[in-house]
Order: C-alpha cells, then sequence, then structure tokens
C-alpha cells in the first residue's frame, strides 16, 4: 500500500530499530494498469521485519524529483516528508518487495499532485538504486495470535491488501494454525491486485484460505466465479462469511477520509462521506465485533 499518511489503531508495543538500506530494483512485476511490485535485492543485509511492516521512501533522493519536491517545499512552507509503502514481501522469501499504486491528482481531494507514487510505479526500471528505512509498524499479528483465535478475517480495498497479503501468506508458508477469509473490495476485475497470485495461494491451501471479491462497478461479477459478487463491502456481506464475530481476529486496511477532506469539509460546511474504512469499521461495531480484536490501517 502506497500512501502519503498511514493512520494506525494502536501504538506500536515495542520498539522497532529503524536503519537505512541500499536497494535495488532486482524486478518490476505489472499487478494491474496502475500498480507495480518492485522486487529489491538488499544484498547481504539481515532483514529483520514482520508481516504488515512497512518502509519509507524519500523522494528527495531521487534526481528527477529534486526540481519538483524544492517547488512544492515552498508552497507547502514545509519539508517533504518520506513516503511509506507496506511491504508486500513475507520475511520468508527471497527478496524484499513493496507494492505501490500510481496516486493521481484529483480537485477537491487531494491538495497538491502526488509527488513519488507516479515515478515509483510507472518509471522505475529493473537497475535502479535507492534508499529505504525501515522497518516498522504496529500493523501486525500478536505474537500469541494462535491462543487468540483460529479464524483471522481481512477486510480490504485497493492497495490495502499489500500488508495482508504479506500477512496471509507467511502465515500459511510457515504452517501457524490458522485459517483466513480474505473480503477484498475493488471497483473492477481488472483492479484486483495480486488476483493471480491469490487464486493459486486459494487453490494451494483450500481449507486454510477463502477469498471473497466485492466488484463496485461491476454487475454481474459473478460471471468471473462463484467467489465474486458485484457491490461494495457491506454490513451483509462481512455477516455472510463471517457468522461468529467472537471467534476472529479481524485485520482492515484501505482508504479513509484524509485530513485534507475533513479540513475542507469543515470550511465549506460539507458533510463528507464515509469511505471504506469508516463504513467498515461502522458494519464490525454494528455486528458486534470485539474491539480488542479489530486491528486497521488506513490511508488516505
Amino acid at each position: 500500500m502506497s500512501q502519503d499518511a498511514r493512520v494506525t489503531d494502536n501504538p506500536e508495543s515495542k520498539r522497532t530499530r529503524i536503519k537505512q538500506l541500499e536497494v535495488m530494483v532486482a524486478e518490476v512485476i505489472r499487478e494491474t494498469h496502475d500498480v507495480m511490485t518492485l522486487l529489491l535485492f538488499t544484498g547481504n543485509d539481515r532483514l529483520d521485519y514482520k508481516p504488515g511492516h512497512f518502509c519509507t521512501i524519500d523522494p528527495k533522493q531521487f534526481e528527477s524529483l529534486s526540481r519538483w519536491a524544492a517547488y512544492l517545499e515552498k508552497v507547502k512552507g514545509k519539508k517533504e516528508a518520506p513516503r511509506a509503502y507496506s511491504l508486500a514481501s513475507a520475511p520468508h522469501e527471497k527478496y524484499l518487495a513493496i507494492t505501490v499504486k500510481e496516486e493521481r491528482y484529483v480537485e477537491g481531494a487531494t491538495p497538491y499532485p502526488p509527488l513519488l507514487s507516479p515515478v515509483l510505479a510507472m518509471r522505475t526500471p529493473p537497475g535502479t538504486r535507492m534508499v529505504i528505512t525501515g522497518f516498522t509498524g504496529p500493523y501486525c499479528m500478536p505474537d500469541d495470535i494462535e491462543d487468540r483465535t483460529d479464524h483471522v478475517v481481512h477486510i480490504c480495498a485497493g492497495s490495502g491488501v499489500v500488508p495482508n497479503w504479506s500477512i496471509i501468506k507467511h502465515a500459511l508458508a510457515t504452517n501457524m494454525k490458522l485459517r483466513h477469509t480474505l473480503i477484498y473490495g475493488n471497483r473492477t476485475w481488472r483492479d484486483v491486485i495480486y488476483r493471480y497470485a491469490l487464486d493459486d495461494l486459494r487453490d494451494q491451501y483450500p481449507d486454510r484460505l477463502q477469498i471473497v471479491h466485492a466488484l463496485s462497478r461491476e454487475g454481474g461479477a459473478d460471471h468471473h466465479g462463484p467467489h465474486v459478487v458485484s457491490g461494495r463491502v457491506t454490513t451483509e456481506l462481512i455477516q455472510r462469511y463471517v457468522p461468529d464475530p467472537s471467534a476472529v481476529e479481524v485485520f482492515a486496511c484501505g482508504p479513509a477520509q484524509s485530513k485534507f477532506e475533513k479540513r475542507r469539509a469543515k470550511e465549506t460546511g460539507e458533510t463528507l462521506a464515509p469511505r471504506f474504512m469508516e463504513t467498515v469499521l461502522d458494519s464490525l461495531d454494528e455486528l458486534s465485533f470485539p474491539q480488542d480484536r479489530v486491528h486497521h490501517e488506513s490511508y488516505g
């Protein structure tokens, strides 16, 4: 998940050692029309991270962005901060990886044109070198997760699937005694990140991974398969696939109302419509999911 701001539900219980790593882009994988996964070669550095962690990348390190960054700093009156990207890889895998969605400027929704994500997603060839800082973040499974539950529910939208993808595949690969249900919302079938990889993982672990796709802008979505429905992620959909809220642990990740949108709505007096995360949290509350079993991370 790429984002300018990350919001998590709780502070990290243990401070993670942060360090800088020089990496090289080993391979670029196209996931959708506007999403790329960058496989990063790290040399002999020991990678100490958990599924769900993120790294940060400073856009000012790229010469092609230096003038644009300087201009934005002048306009904003503050320094351009490093951008956070959830790790798409898992600790058992050979390469580090991030998945980046090309963010677009949308009048009234984004205050400035995106700086880094268009370059990373669309103009970063193999062989590119960069410095990343990592790894940290509280959006990880608790160490005692297997004592807490045997069923983990992932509710995601768009690039919010990235940290959950890391969590799911690592849990399955390390034979944790957990089964997973992924409820994944997108606009259309072509927007589904990791579509083929998710299918392969479900086929590999049919008894431990269930995937439900909800497509909000594609009618007749069920022609893609019995696990695909038309519409958004709703209270009814969650209830259908999670009949016992008290027995699961939930990890929800996706877009939420941004600080810019909230400020603009306050200034204009407009009522700000809920986005994915606000809607999902309301649904979980309505269905009486225990708050201490709901972990969430948002971007916007």
